[in-house]
């Protein structure tokens, strides 16, 4: 890997294109290196990954939404559990949001967060609409996930209230590009544009939590989709898109003053960065995984729970901020809450896990259960603090330190202490029981089940398992059917404009 250092530069400025980070993105993206056996094993875990949450989601009111919308752009593209075909940006749409519903698919966090597995929709739909074959599939797929590992773990948008499906527009327009082939130079052009189209704020994952927080990455796919095509037809980015004096770091992040160190492999070097990704066994936000573990195992040692006084969690800044008490988010706390608002409370999540001893995608969420008064009671009892060891470990770059946990002291009326701790959720590849291909197979049958058929369930995973060997224009194999009968099940939405 080469470390780039990455600052602003004044428009008086000798700044040659080829310094530009957009222009190393897509020498990264341009590369014709093999992928090694290791990444395409992993891509097609995450193949098997995205299929699994889109298929719980499936029947979702904001799903069915964007696939209704979908529909009505015919091409050669698949819609997720149809076997209706639209235009590529509009299947990046439909299936980005089919994927992102439920916050259930795979995670990467280090200077920023990330779910990488939302490069796959668009990479895909490019490659079926191009009559590309698997290989092609999975090189595209290894390029995503390391252009959006490797800006997350060299910028730092949550820090300036940014939305971090700023790093997936330029991560899925390289991933597009090493899929097709394309021509560094336009490959450059198509992540300047994917990247000024799609930063926005961090408002869809604050206070009043709304659907859009699943549409917004699909709509960082569908841009970079069409940034690739405009690109391809001779159309330019603003540049220095990063580096500008009034570009994305001078006003919307660091400031002029800034100074990013950016890792990219260097020429004729593995992509491997989804090998550093990590998928959830359990449907919340990625830093509840292991207070959701922890909660299971400490469940018997506290016992009565109508016994507790107080339980505190130690954790990261990220966790005590953004899903913890020092959001400051009263929402967070609401037994009316949305899905998503309760998805980013760790207090609500630690007492059902609690109670339940299990994290399910719907009962877990369900209104009557979030409404039951003993849990109403028991999650007003939780608070988190930021522990600066916690924090320390979450931005830590050694893999065997790097935690997402928390410490759980529990304080029982009669002035008892318990107190677990738990670093990294049982399914991390360091964790008690790491994902394997066989539990990405029982959680795609888990979910898949009511939903998809069990011959179509088999049908898709034969296929996903042998994507490599898929020949061009076999790549719509990848999608899965539902019946007519499902699909009736799913809310009925008002006509739009389409």
């Amino acid at each position: 890997m080469i470390n780039h250092d990455v600052r602003v530069h004044p428009s008086a400025d000798d700044f040659p294109q080829e310094e530009h980070l957009a222009w190393k993105v897509a020498q990264v993206a341009a590369d014709p290196v093999e992928v090694p056996q290791d990444t395409a094993d992993m891509v097609v875990n995450r193949i098997i990954d995205n299929a699994a949450v889109a298929a719980a989601s499936i029947l979702r009111r904001p799903v069915t939404s964007a696939r209704t919308q979908a529909l009505g752009h015919s091409g050669p593209s698949a819609v997720f559990g149809t076997d209706a075909t639209v235009s590529p940006e509009w299947a990046a749409w439909a299936n980005g949001v089919a994927v992102r519903e439920l916050d259930f698919h795979d995670t990467f966090l280090a200077a920023e967060y990330s779910h990488p597995g939302d490069n796959i929709p668009p990479i895909l739909a490019v490659a079926q609409a191009r009559g590309l074959g698997g290989r092609d599939l999975i090189r595209g797929i290894a390029t995503g996930y390391e252009i959006q590992v490797d800006l997350v773990k060299g910028i730092s948008l949550h820090k300036h209230k940014i939305d971090h499906v700023a790093h997936l527009g330029p991560s899925a327009a390289a991933g597009i590009g090493t899929l097709l082939r394309l021509d560094p130079q336009v490959i450059y052009q198509a992540v300047g544009q994917a990247l000024h189209t799609t930063t926005a704020t961090r408002q869809s994952r604050k206070g009043l939590i709304s659907s859009w927080k699943a549409h917004a990455p699909a709509f960082a796919g569908k841009m970079a989709v069409e940034a690739v095509d405009r690109a391809m037809r001779g159309e330019g980015a603003p540049a220095p898109i990063w580096e500008g004096e009034d570009g994305v770091i001078a006003w919307l992040l660091d400031g002029p003053d800034a100074h990013y160190v950016v890792p990219l492999p260097e020429a004729g070097e593995p992509k491997r960065a989804i090998l550093d990704t990590y998928t959830k066994e359990h449907s919340a936000e990625y830093q509840s995984q292991a207070p959701i573990d922890l909660a299971r195992r400490m469940r018997d040692k506290i016992g009565d729970l109508s016994q507790v006084e107080s339980i505190v969690l130690h954790t990261s800044h990220h966790t005590h901020y953004v899903i913890g008490t020092g959001s400051n988010d009263p929402q967070k706390f609401d037994p009316k809450a949305s899905r998503e608002t309760l998805d980013h409370s760790v207090m609500y999540i630690f007492a059902v896990a609690l109670e339940d001893g299990e994290w399910h995608h719907e009962r877990s969420y369900a209104p009557e259960r979030a409404q039951r008064p003993e849990t109403v009671e028991l999650w007003h009892k939780i608070s988190t603090v930021e522990d600066p060891e916690w924090t320390r470990r979450y931005h830590s770059t050694d893999p065997a330190e790097k935690a997402f946990g928390c410490k759980a002291v529990v304080t029982l009326r009669d002035g008892t202490e318990i107190v677990d701790e738990l670093a990294v959720a049982d399914a991390h590849p360091l964790g008690a029981r790491p994902f394997g291909r066989a539990d990405y197979i029982n959680k795609f049958r888990t979910l898949a089940e009511g939903v998809v058929d069990e011959a179509e369930q088999d049908r898709f995973l034969a296929v996903a398992e042998a994507t490599a060997d898929l020949a061009p224009g076999e790549l719509g194999q990848l999608n899965l059917v539902v019946s007519d009968d499902v699909l009736a099940r799913a809310p009925q939405i008002p006509g739009g404009i389409f």
